[in-house]
């Protein structure tokens, strides 16, 4: 993985300085909250309903043993022993004093970590598959070009103040696991023709209270194009997207307002215009990042000894072989996804000792490397075959070894009425509801995604779920509106409304009652997602009202 240089440890060290300054003054009313809400807001800083929340960048979603560690030390010295792995692959936490945050940005320093640009009407952070560098499915490794993203994003003048956040979001494979139409900006590395490695660009995807999915502005950009090209892109946004309403600036409305040939044509006389001289460095400086990134665990640490099973151990299950364990490019290893979402658990969360397990199984079992996921789970992308036993039995005894991942218990979703300050009701609660329920069922119904939003921002990406669910406030008291049939795959879909919101307790009967005519409809190995698109929407909401009439 990339390891900071003295500029990168340099940017750092300053903006916490600077940071630490602004707190001080705060703290002794020289700033008003209105002035230093931008400050902080730079920072990664939110105030919440009930403490100030920091939100760290993960970026790409790469993180090292080490800097696990370091989580779980502050998640215990600062926060309630606990973090929240968010959607953006990120990590927050979630109750925090205003004058401890700069002591924890100078901790989060020391491990090549920080939180800017996390928050904002800037580029956030870079995401990306989190099985890159070691999917099966793809071109190349995309993380070097992730990296390269975020030095060229990370306080770029030009771009600190845009109309509203942006999103960029990166994937190499046949399988999108980082849902690029649904960002600002997705980028899928593509082979043209002639067999040569470009990117195809996607634009104005996005979800909240407009969901849209993006469409392909350029199929093939050479990479020695990439970056004046995203730049003519931002130059175009940040000069005609909207900043007198907050609801129109991001640039989805703006390429639907300009219609996408406009866009395109504005994007490309830009493009004109632009000295490319200027970005011959690119090269280089990804070729200086590729060094750091480690092709095949194999290359440089080959398995030297067998692992047999022991007589009377326990061995994984046939089902977390099943969903959690993942192809490798590499002979004899594999992908091991850990799910947050085993029962009562909120989804997404890990405890201090939870982070420090993981932490000492990547060091032991996965190259010293962890990826987090915007499914709200945890990977270990460098995992001996041979060691894959022994693994699940650690991962058993901490109660981490739930196979689930891509069933109906895991369910992401934001943090919701409990902590934010912009969510209309509770997501935690009914995700705990729901994964109680169906928990025995799972096995039967196979793969099911449903995703839970507390407001319309979409944090939980609800529009994209099998099933998604977003909670309203009605005259006082909450309610959920209910979709079906989203996808945030190669196959995006945006989710058709089932009726009128609903009241917690009938979200259940509502699932239940899906269910049952998916059972009864399904074809032999066909999952709930491939008898929506057979069938239709329509379909499942017209057996849902016969069952309510």
């Amino acid at each position: 993985m990339y390891h900071y240089d003295e500029f990168d440890r340099q940017i750092v060290s300053e903006r916490v300085a600077q940071f630490r300054d602004q707190v001080a003054r705060r703290l002794r009313g020289a700033l008003t909250e209105d002035e230093f809400a931008p400050l902080r807001l730079q920072n990664g800083l939110y105030k919440q309903l009930h403490a100030y929340m920091l939100r760290v960048a993960i970026p790409y979603g790469t993180l090292s043993s080490r800097q696990m560690l370091k989580l779980a030390d502050i998640a215990d010295q600062f926060d309630r022993g606990y973090g929240h792995f968010t959607t953006r692959q990120n990590i927050q936490f979630n109750w925090l004093e205003l004058e401890q945050v700069p002591d924890i940005l100078e901790s989060l320093a020391q491990a090549d970590m920080h939180a800017i640009q996390t928050s904002g009407n800037c580029i956030r952070n870079i995401t990306c598959d989190p099985f890159a560098g070691v999917a099966a499915d793809e071109i190349l490794d995309p993380r070097p070009l992730a990296e390269l993203l975020r030095q060229w994003s990370t306080l770029h003048p030009e771009f600190l103040h845009l109309p509203r956040k942006f999103k960029i979001a990166i994937t190499a494979a046949q399988a999108d696991r980082a849902a690029v139409f649904f960002h600002d900006i997705g980028l899928r590395v593509v082979k043209n023709p002639a067999g040569k490695i470009g990117y195809e660009v996607i634009v104005g995807g996005g979800q909240g209270r407009t969901p849209i999915i993006g469409q392909v502005l350029n199929p093939f950009v050479a990479f020695n194009e990439l970056l004046p090209y995203l730049e003519s892109i931002m130059r175009v946004y940040n000069l005609y997207g909207r900043r007198d309403n907050k609801y129109k600036a991001r640039i989805k409305i703006l390429v639907g307002s300009l219609g996408l040939e406009r866009f395109r044509k504005e994007v490309e006389d830009n493009f004109a215009l632009v000295d490319h001289s200027t970005f011959a460095l690119a090269s280089s400086e990804l070729q200086r990042i590729e060094a750091m990134f480690v092709a095949v665990p194999s290359a440089r640490n080959p398995i030297t000894r067998r692992h047999k099973n022991v007589d009377g151990a326990k061995q994984p299950t046939k089902a977390w072989l099943k969903h959690n364990v993942y192809a490798h490019k590499a002979a004899g290893y594999a992908v091991v996804t850990i799910t947050l979402k085993t029962p009562g658990r909120a989804p997404g969360d890990a405890s201090a000792d939870e982070m420090r397990l993981l932490a000492r199984l990547a060091s032991k079992y996965s190259n010293d490397e962890l990826r987090i996921t915007h499914e709200q789970n945890i990977v270990l992308p460098y995992v001996r075959r041979g060691e894959l036993a022994t693994l699940w039995r650690q991962l058993d005894e901490a109660g981490l070894a739930y196979a689930n991942h891509g069933m109906i218990t895991d369910i992401i979703a934001c943090p919701g009425l409990d902590y934010c300050s912009l969510a209309s009701a509770s997501s935690i609660p009914l995700a705990k509801l729901i994964a109680d329920k169906f928990l025995a069922a799972e096995q039967d119904i196979g793969p099911l995604s449903i995703k839970i939003s507390g407001c319309v921002n979409a944090c939980g990406h609800h529009h994209a779920g099998h099933i998604g669910i977003l909670g309203v406030e009605k005259g006082g008291r909450e309610y959920y509106q209910m979709t079906l049939g989203g996808s945030a795959t190669e196959s995006p879909a945006i989710g058709q409304r089932l009726g009128p919101a609903i009241e917690a307790n009938e979200v259940v009967t509502t699932i239940e009652a899906l269910l049952a005519h998916y059972r009864e409809v399904r074809t032999p190995g066909e999952t709930f997602i491939d008898s929506i698109n057979r069938l239709g929407s329509a379909a499942f909401r017209e057996a849902l009202n016969a069952t309510d009439s």
